[in-house]
């Protein structure tokens, strides 16, 4: 797969072992560090007003460049093309009229959204009289790696700004003529607000090198977020000196449990599989209760063979395929795969306990769904899985900052720590403790 680190997933662990990146360019993106850090002070104690007008502005920027956008986003296709890339992630790279529009009107939304800074999360009077605050206050700088993705140069944007923090863009070789229009514009668009353009800065000049200088910032950059593929986000967790927010990939799976309706959860399914499928909230398993099978999956396969949709299957699941529909052997390699693609994993498992069991041993912890008018099956699956978010009688390409009202997201986050599932403005935060006394000593 093509990674965002395509140019620095296959060599960054050598190069980061061998203190290989070059002076000047871990002396440039230090640079780029240091003035995003002054940029993020100007930012941190702006008005709310301050930030939703530039999110506006910015969204209207982008809008009135959109021929320009689109003409440069029609290189890295090209270019893409060339280079074999898959149709999921050609998918993720393009940009028409109405998906540069839409990413504007994401960045509106994000304007309509309460200001987590200043939030008091909690606070109290101590028996002593000292009184206490926890706020929310920005990150300060953020770095983002990632791949393939300009809409994830706007989503980034966007929501660092409005949690009052500066951001760091690597987006990597394949989509470097869009995002280098996309953070033109968007610096010309803050200037002309007089705010610093060095809120939004990228350092994808300088490559792999760059990149590899960038997980090495360490008290330069204070959070860094990979999104991408598995190899680009193990990279930058392994090898990052700067504390970093793990996302996932998505082997997202989709049980039918034995008292689904068929037609409930084959809508459900067609939704998961294919509504878009270079996504990571995509399903790329099917499960079915043994007492579903013979009454859904005949229907389904076929249904997913004229979706154009490539089946890989267990003994059971072909036997229940229709004449004229394909279904490969599966292997342990299926079930572990996300595909972004047009292909599907399908297995018949005995019951719930064999969902789970299945899940649990293949899932990479992003969303699982489960279709059941069984409230019991639900309540189990819901508290016996670990996934960053569970689906019922819902689609799992729900799971997204947007459709669960976040405004864009910067990355749904699989792990436990400060941030799990998608990541909106609160996910972009820290806090400070106050403490307001009277001239108060410990004794």
């Amino acid at each position: 797969m093509t990674s965002l680190l395509s140019d620095a997933a296959a060599s960054s662990a050598h190069t980061v072992a061998s203190g290989a990146v070059p002076d000047d360019v871990t002396a440039a993106v230090e640079d780029v560090a240091r003035r995003s850090k002054i940029a993020s002070r100007v930012l941190a104690t702006a008005t709310r007003a301050t930030k939703d007008a530039a999110l506006a502005a910015l969204a209207d920027a982008l809008v009135a460049a959109t021929d320009e956008i689109v003409t440069a986003n029609a290189e890295d296709l090209a270019r893409g093309r060339e280079n074999g890339m898959e149709a999921g992630l050609l998918d993720r790279l393009a940009l028409d009229p109405a998906r540069i529009e839409g990413i504007a009107a994401a960045l509106r939304e994000v304007a309509g959204l309460p200001d987590p800074v200043g939030e008091v999360v909690r606070g109290q009077t101590l028996p002593n009289g000292l009184r206490l605050r926890q706020l929310r206050v920005p990150m300060g700088v953020v770095g983002m790696i990632y791949e393939a993705r300009p809409n994830v140069t706007v989503d980034a944007v966007g929501l660092t700004l409005k949690s009052g923090n500066a951001v760091i863009l690597r987006g990597g070789s394949a989509a470097s003529s869009s995002n280098e229009v996309i953070v033109r514009v968007l610096r010309e668009a803050l200037e002309a607000l007089g705010l610093p353009a060095d809120l939004v800065q990228s350092i994808d000049p300088y490559g792999r090198a760059g990149a590899v200088a960038l997980m090495q910032a360490r008290g330069l950059v204070d959070v860094l977020v990979p999104r991408g593929g598995a190899d680009l986000i193990q990279t930058v967790v392994r090898e990052s000196r700067v504390p970093v927010i793990e996302t996932g990939v998505g082997n997202v799976h989709v049980y039918v449990d034995a008292t689904a309706d068929p037609a409930m959860a084959l809508a459900i399914l067609m939704n998961a599989k294919t509504q878009r499928v270079g996504v990571c909230n995509a399903a790329e398993t099917l499960l079915v209760h043994a007492d579903a099978a013979p009454g859904f999956l005949p229907s389904a396969l076929a249904a997913l063979a004229e979706a154009r949709v490539v089946l890989h299957g267990d003994a059971a699941t072909q036997g229940f395929a229709p004449e004229g529909v394909s279904v490969a052997e599966a292997t342990d390699e299926d079930w572990a795969t996300e595909y972004l693609a047009l292909e599907l994993a399908v297995r018949v498992v005995p019951d719930l306990d064999g969902a789970i069991e299945h899940i649990r041993t293949w899932t990479s912890g992003h969303t699982e769904a489960i279709v059941t008018r069984d409230l019991a099956s639900s309540e189990r699956f819901v508290a016996e899985l670990d996934s960053a978010a569970i689906m019922v009688n819902a689609s799992t390409r729900f799971t997204d900052g947007g459709q669960l009202g976040l405004g864009a997201e910067i990355g749904i986050s699989t792990q436990k720590l400060h941030a799990r599932g998608p990541m909106g403005l609160a996910e972009l935060t820290t806090t400070k403790w106050v403490v307001q006394g009277d001239g108060h000593v410990r004794p």
